[in-house]
Order: structure tokens, then C-alpha cells, then sequence
């Protein structure tokens, strides 16, 4: 049982110095660029994180948010990372390994992949024996520098993120710098 709001942002956004207004600001501005005149931007239990719930499909929304930043390099300046999320759900570890088993058909056999975990305002379980329990169900080559997939996993204390990407479906900041 979740307590308190349910989540169902298909974007987490994490903000940069400026605070959440500026940042914000700057979510509504490059969504309505790409289309969404009426996003849900909210703050989440986690300072620094920002959830978005966008009628737009959230892998388009990177792929634009790039676009833009090639024609403008300094549009963004508040937010860091936008990562797509493809399913919410508890993060009692049952539940988690229910998601990912509903997620593990985007991770061919012949695909290699990387579990990325990260967990806030949660202290139920260390991060090492987390990756272990949750990587069960997946059946495919581990490769943690090159993967063709990513299994990001970002729990929210009772909540928990989950998505299949691949390296280019994140966009950020910090990879444009270096």
C-alpha cells in the first residue's frame, strides 16, 4: 500500500541550482515548444526531483528537448536530467520485481544491459542487494560500460520508478558538458 499521492509522471526531472520555480519555468516553456500546452509539473518527496506527467510520449520529448538544445545551447539552464519512467508502482521489493517482469520483453535476449538504481528516502534495503533481488527476471549479457539497454530503477521512499531505456533516451546536462 502507497501512502499518500499515487504517481503517474512519465517524466522525472531532476533541477539544478535556482529552485523549483525557475525550474518549473523552464519545464512548462520547452514542453510548450513541443507541443503540450497543459503538462502536470510537481514537486515529488524528493527535493531536487520534479515529476511531469505530458500528453506527449516521453521519449519524444527527449529527443525534442535535445533538438532544442542544438538550435539554443543555453535553453536549459534549471534542470539537469529528464528521464522517461514506464511504470510506477510500489517500492516494496515484490512489487518492484512484479514491474520489472512486466517491462523485461523490451530487453531482448540478445540485448546487453545495466541495472541503474537509485533510491531516496528509502533505507529498507542496500542498494547491492536491491540490483541483486531486482535483476532476477532478466535474462539477458550484463554489460555495465556499453549497454543497449538501461534498467533504471528510482525509488521515491514508498514509491518506485521504473523504465527501459536506452543511453540516448536520457537527456543531460552533464553529458553535454563532458
Amino acid at each position: 500500500m502507497i501512502d499518500g499521492p499515487t504517481y503517474d509522471f512519465n517524466l522525472l526531472v531532476s533541477r539544478s541550482h535556482g529552485g523549483y520555480p525557475r525550474a518549473r519555468r523552464e519545464i512548462l516553456a520547452i514542453l510548450k515548444a513541443l507541443g503540450d500546452e497543459q503538462p502536470t509539473v510537481s514537486r515529488t518527496l524528493v527535493r531536487g526531483l520534479i515529476g511531469v506527467k505530458t500528453s506527449l510520449a516521453s521519449r519524444d520529448v527527449v529527443r525534442g528537448l535535445r533538438a532544442l538544445q542544438e538550435r539554443d545551447p543555453l535553453l536549459v539552464q534549471y534542470t539537469c536530467k529528464w528521464l522517461p519512467v514506464d511504470a510506477w508502482g510500489s517500492s516494496d521489493i515484490e512489487a518492484m520485481k512484479d514491474a520489472i517482469r512486466g517491462l523485461r520483453d523490451r530487453i531482448e535476449p540478445t540485448d546487453t544491459w545495466r541495472m541503474t538504481l537509485e533510491k531516496r528516502r528509502y533505507t529498507q534495503h542496500h542498494q547491492l542487494e536491491l540490483i541483486r533481488i531486482l535483476a532476477e527476471p532478466i535474462d539477458a549479457k550484463v554489460d555495465l560500460t556499453h549497454p543497449d539497454k538501461i534498467l533504471r530503477v528510482d525509488i521515491l521512499g514508498p514509491h518506485a520508478a521504473m523504465s527501459v531505456l536506452r543511453p540516448d533516451d536520457i537527456f543531460s546536462t552533464a553529458r553535454l558538458r563532458g
